[in-house]
């Protein structure tokens, strides 16, 4: 049974946030529990059916990489109790999400064929193709916004508003290359070729920033085959890719893309289990690891069961 919603009430739980895909506990001053769900969104909706097993497979995606990346960078990760949770150190997050592109794909690629050359105030050559290489990667954050549509935004803005310090941005900057280059590597020995990808950040109470939510998912980062890209390229093909931009196409090609006054198409069945199948192909690929489904019979009684036990143990 896929998980659109949880409802836990756990000791010393000081407040609750449900996000587009995971549902948030927190617990006392310095605990965050995430629970990730079978929700899946895209141009920042929520779309109404679940995908089965999705918040299984984003989460160990993400604990996979957080506990590979952890002597590189500090991120938030203490302990995952069940295959859907991811508990955390609670950090204060920053406004602003740091995008990492290596590629020009996705929203890049189609402000690019838009005619726009510059986005997030980094300037982009003349001459690229839809999912060619750039020179180098090139960060172009967006804001993130509690509700609604998260605003692409430059260095300079971000600085200047206030919104993340130069000091600290110094940091954030420092910090999304180098996972990036670190992730490049491992996708190539895996026969990918990582895109672009999303990082989130937060302070400790003690003043350290790290990493926080997921890293390096199907939801938050976009990989093309490694294999048979060049030749795809030259011929002008579409790129063979792991990733969650398929859905996205497949909401344009059924006119949504999250304007007003769009309605969001109901997806068929078969579809969906395609979106399972794809995001159980990604897992695989990039771990390395045979994807293993949690129990279903009494999923939601086992997530509280897990996070219960691990609290016990913290008392």
């Amino acid at each position: 049974m896929p998980i659109f919603n949880t409802q836990y009430s756990f000791p010393n739980q000081s407040f609750f946030y449900r996000g587009k895909v995971r549902d948030v506990y927190g617990i006392g001053d310095d605990l965050l529990v995430m629970v990730a769900s079978d929700r899946i969104s895209a141009f920042d909706c929520v779309l109404p059916e679940p995908i089965p097993l999705k918040g299984q497979i984003l989460s160990e995606t993400a604990s996979f990489f957080l506990n590979a990346t952890q002597h590189l960078v500090p991120n938030w990760l203490i302990s995952q109790p069940h295959p859907n949770v991811t508990i955390g150190h609670k950090a204060e997050a920053f406004k602003v999400e740091m995008v990492v592109r290596g590629y020009l794909a996705g929203h890049a690629a189609r402000l690019y064929l838009q005619g726009i050359r510059t986005i997030c105030g980094v300037h982009l050559p003349e001459g690229l193709k839809e999912n060619d290489a750039l020179p180098q990667p090139i960060i172009t954050p967006t804001t993130k916004a509690a509700e609604g549509h998260d605003e692409d935004i430059s260095r300079e803005e971000i600085i200047a508003q206030g919104i993340v310090s130069e000091s600290d941005y110094l940091i954030l900057e420092k910090y999304s290359l180098q996972l990036f280059a670190y992730c490049t590597d491992y996708a190539k020995s895996r026969g990918l070729i990582l895109v672009d990808t999303k990082y989130e950040f937060g302070k400790s109470s003690s003043g350290e920033i790290m990493v926080i939510d997921e890293i390096h998912t199907p939801d938050s980062s976009r990989y093309f085959y490694l294999e048979g890209y060049e030749e795809r390229q030259a011929n002008g093909e579409a790129q063979k890719q792991l990733s969650k931009e398929f859905v996205r196409q497949w909401l344009i090609d059924h006119d949504f893309m999250g304007k007003e006054g769009q309605s969001i198409p109901e997806m068929p069945q078969d579809f969906i289990e395609l979106v399972t199948h794809r995001y159980q192909e990604l897992f695989e690929t990039i771990t390395g690891k045979q994807f293993v489904p949690a129990l279903q019979d009494h999923l939601l009684q086992d997530i509280e069961q897990s996070i219960l036990n691990f609290l016990k143990t913290e008392a």
